[in-house]
């Protein structure tokens, strides 16, 4: 859906960064910010901070920063037009009713038809289990150790042994047959006519991101079969693409996921406080299911069952999350087969300790495959070495192979060098190319530093936000073409506009930009820490520095990119470039 500058600055400014932050942390006002605990990283000191007359945040230790939009994005996890919807409801906003075409119509009111279904069937479920005849479902629930307030928070209920109650109080609400079916909650057969998909069971409403129900998971209540029952694929459930508990998790301030295997583990964990637990949805782990972690987290500690068939599910996890960028590590849970039996036995704080010592999601898969070898034997030693070089070779990164190899090789104390050559001849026998050397810094990772040049052009945007006094100075020398990178000159563009009309407003700036990484790197552009300048005379002379290194810069790249014909340009650029001694005599005044 489109909406308007217009429409987006409106919903900006009805939504003040520090109310709306301190909604979420707690800010303390400091001269004309506000300060706080970063929500973004763990940190004792603060170093968050709100500014209302920007109407931007920064953290000056992690780097998060923006508007209210990006806010929005970063701590509920959010697209931007899901952070535009969210903001307008906040503020009392109306948006624009979307423009469908007739099929996209259809399909849009189908699905609007099947999410109110579904709501509805979710609530009957509730309201069975705790009438009379869901009785053996609560008391199960309540066998089970969870609390009422933890069987609310997830909806629970239970679907009674009438075979047709459901489809006849959902027929009795309106709703078709097709339509019901098309919600995957009756089967219909010669033998009995149409009845409910689910009876007999305690309901575990599945939700999508946004908390709408999209499915159900039942577990059935004595000996029937199968034990657990899920809804089928229908135009608003995909299980290959949701998870379990995701809809809460996503607002856990943990940097991880705690993936599960069954409904149960996650709803046990999240009451145990560990809040950030999901599950897939009675399939293996999918891609789609990685890729839908990786908008929230890049690690993920993987919890399933500690009998054979949780491991083989590890081991088909782990490749998978690595493939998607993701880092994976395994708890253990013995003596205990799953978390469930686990926090119940030895409660929170031990779960805690197993997190702490989870393994590596590689080196555990060395683990198990080392039980298939007798590692007593040369021969099957050998080979497990083989077989350990090959699964090395996966790791495209070099930094991270080479690392891995120096872990492997620590761990099984073979010489890192003759590991190193299994490894490249397993790369040369599968036809990949030989891993390049390339030199390492003593901390074996390579050092990244910003251009000086790149930091000039942001503490000039800075200072221009800063002091509006420079702006006219400033403007004299340096055009928004010579910032030369182009977020800094789309920025720079924006702010030359704003000043021209006579209305400096940073927080509209950011809504310009839709990704959140645009996000971070735009609110940096407005908070770049500047040396404590302690006299007017200093700050000058910084300011000055500051045109020079930043005039002469734009003038050498846009020299390089000159094409040879281009004599005016030529011109034009020497006559820049001798204007360049003016700024050593410039007279700047801060008084």
């Amino acid at each position: 859906m489109y909406y308007s500058e217009e429409l987006i600055e409106e919903i900006r400014m009805k939504n003040d960064i520090v109310d709306l932050v301190s909604g979420y942390v707690k800010l303390k006002r400091q001269g004309s910010n506000y300060m706080g605990l970063c929500p973004f990283h763990n940190e004792k000191s603060p170093s968050f901070s709100v500014s209302r007359q920007k109407q931007m945040y920064y953290c000056f230790g992690c780097g998060a920063g923006g508007n209210v939009f990006t806010f929005a994005m970063e701590y509920e996890n959010l697209t931007f037009p899901e952070a535009i919807e969210f903001l307008a409801e906040r503020s009392g906003v109306e948006l624009p009713r979307m423009e469908y075409s007739e099929e996209a119509r259809k399909k849009a009111n189908l699905r609007t038809v099947l999410l109110e279904i579904n709501r509805e069937a979710a609530r009957y479920f509730y309201v069975q289990l705790k009438a009379e005849q869901g009785k053996t479902g609560y008391t199960y629930l309540k066998e089970r150790r969870l609390s009422d307030e933890t069987i609310r928070a997830f909806g629970l209920g239970y679907s009674n042994k009438y075979s047709d109650d459901l489809y006849r109080y959902l027929k009795s609400r309106g709703y078709s047959e097709d339509l019901i079916r098309q919600a995957g909650l009756i089967n219909t057969d010669e033998k009995h006519g149409v009845y409910d998909k689910f009876w007999n069971r305690v309901m575990f409403p599945i939700m999508d991101v946004n908390s709408k129900v999209i499915g159900f998971g039942g577990r059935v209540m004595g000996d029937g079969k199968p034990k657990y029952l899920n809804s089928p694929e229908t135009p608003i459930f995909d299980k290959s693409r949701n998870l379990y508990g995701l809809n809460r998790a996503r607002s856990s301030r943990k940097p991880y996921f705690l993936l599960c295997e069954g409904y149960m583990d996650v709803i046990s964990m999240h009451q145990a406080g560990f809040t950030n637990a999901v599950a897939s949805l009675g399939t293996a782990l999918t891609t789609g299911h990685a890729s839908l972690i990786k908008r929230y987290v890049k690690e993920v500690y993987l919890t399933y069952d500690s009998d054979g068939a949780g491991t083989k599910a590890a081991l088909r996890a782990i490749p998978i999350l690595r493939d998607a960028g993701i880092s994976a590590k395994v708890i253990r849970m013995e003596p205990y087969k799953d978390p469930d039996e686990f926090i119940k036995n030895l409660g929170a704080e031990e779960f805690e300790k197993r997190i702490q010592g989870a393994k590596n999601g590689f080196m555990f898969s060395l683990e198990v495959l080392e039980r298939d070898y007798h590692m007593d034997s040369p021969e099957e030693k050998t080979a497990f070495f083989q077989e350990a070089a090959r699964r090395l070779t996966e790791f495209q990164d070099e930094l991270e192979r080479d690392n891995y190899i120096e872990a492997v090789a620590r761990k099984y104390a073979i010489k890192e060098e003759s590991l190193r050559k299994m490894v490249t001849k397993a790369a040369v026998y599968a036809g990949m190319a030989k891993p390049v050397e390339r030199p390492k810094t003593a901390s074996g990772k390579p050092q990244k530093k910003e251009d000086g040049n790149l930091t000039s052009q942001k503490a000039l945007l800075t200072w221009m936000i800063d002091d509006q006094r420079l702006f006219g100075v400033i403007s004299r020398y340096i055009r928004p073409e010579d910032f030369t990178q182009s977020q800094y000159r789309t920025v720079a563009e924006l702010l030359y506009d704003q000043y021209q009309s006579g209305e400096l407003n940073p927080a509209k700036i950011m809504s310009h930009f839709t990704e959140e990484e645009e996000h971070r790197e735009a609110a940096a552009l407005f908070n770049t820490r500047l040396e404590k300048l302690t006299t007017p005379g200093e700050k000058a002379q910084a300011v000055r520095d500051l045109l020079y290194r930043v005039k002469s810069n734009s003038i050498d790249v846009r020299m390089k990119n000159l094409a040879p014909a281009d004599m005016a340009g030529l011109q034009r650029l020497m006559d820049e470039k001798r204007r360049l001694g003016e700024l050593e005599k410039l007279h700047i005044s801060l008084e």
